[in-house]
């Protein structure tokens, strides 16, 4: 079975991405898994901080490994947007397959000197262990939003291609995830910003370093797949899944007022996440939708 690093390497070279989803609970995990198993390809498990603490660190890893083993897939798993170095060496501890520190709201020189303290203990641990530095704040929430969140990076404040390539040869990341225009959650009524593709373009150009794009519930498909023909290999989807989620355990609970068997209640809301996660995988490796 390949490795992640392999699965990205694959992906760049075909000009496709992995698709990273978000779960708080073994109903999305099983979703996102049945989506990702149906097409044959690659996916990547994220969990929040707050996501790890409520489902427990070791246990997500125990959870997504047993699906690996069973299954002979590759399913990986992500420690996203994690704020201290401690909880990154938490999550490599743990054996998760990736983790991202997230300083973009710190100094620049205070992100690289953590940025690096992560990546050293990775390697220290285990090579293999793939570690994503964020350039650029492009917000923390995964929810729907009146207005952009205060400080999101947009215009003049865009990742600059110099910066994102300074900032991985002194960090040594694998991954950079820069601010493109896009931001975490989804505005009510009406898409996200555009995304500004010809900047995606000039950083990876910068860096030759994956790119990965957050935040992409609220974009349109046309423009995430340029971000990919651009240089993105791994696209994150937290806010639509959910979206979904609630929505269909909103009806499910509606049309059953008497059910309280809670598997018979979830069927139809991990059909429902199961088909946007089968959505955006499609777009994500150019699939043509039946």
């Amino acid at each position: 079975m390949k490795t992640l690093r392999e699965c990205l390497a694959e992906a760049r070279e075909k000009k496709v991405a992995i698709g990273h989803f978000n779960i708080s609970n073994l109903e999305t995990l099983w979703a996102i898994f049945n989506a990702a198993r149906k097409l044959s390809l690659p996916v990547i498990i994220g969990v929040s901080e707050g996501e790890r603490d409520f489902i427990g660190v070791r246990q997500v890893a125990a959870l997504v490994r047993s699906l690996r083993e069973e299954f002979d897939y590759p399913i990986f798993l992500n420690a996203d947007h994690t704020y201290s170095a401690e909880r990154v060496k938490e999550a490599i501890d743990a054996h998760f397959d990736a983790a991202i520190f997230d300083g973009a709201q710190l100094s620049y020189e205070e992100n690289v000197a953590m940025a690096k303290d992560c990546v050293a203990y990775a390697r220290a641990k285990n090579p293999e262990i793939i570690v994503e530095g964020e350039l650029g704040y492009i917000g923390t929430s995964s929810k729907l939003l009146d207005e952009l969140p205060e400080g999101v990076a947009t215009g003049d404040d865009l990742t600059k291609p110099e910066m994102a390539a300074k900032f991985v040869e002194e960090t040594g990341v694998d991954l950079l995830a820069p601010a493109v225009g896009n931001v975490h959650g989804m505005l009510k009524g009406h898409p996200d910003p555009a995304l500004n593709i010809s900047r995606v373009q000039e950083i990876s150009r910068a860096v030759n370093t994956p790119l990965v794009l957050h935040g992409a519930s609220g974009n349109q498909d046309e423009e995430i797949k340029a971000a990919i023909a651009a240089g993105v290999a791994i696209v994150h989807v937290n806010t639509e899944l959910r979206v979904a989620y609630r929505d269909a355990l909103k009806i499910a609970l509606q049309e059953n007022p008497d059910e309280v068997t809670p598997h018979k209640l979830m069927k139809p809301v991990i059909a429902a996440v199961e088909a946007v996660v089968e959505k955006k995988l499609k777009v994500f490796n150019n699939i043509a939708k039946i």
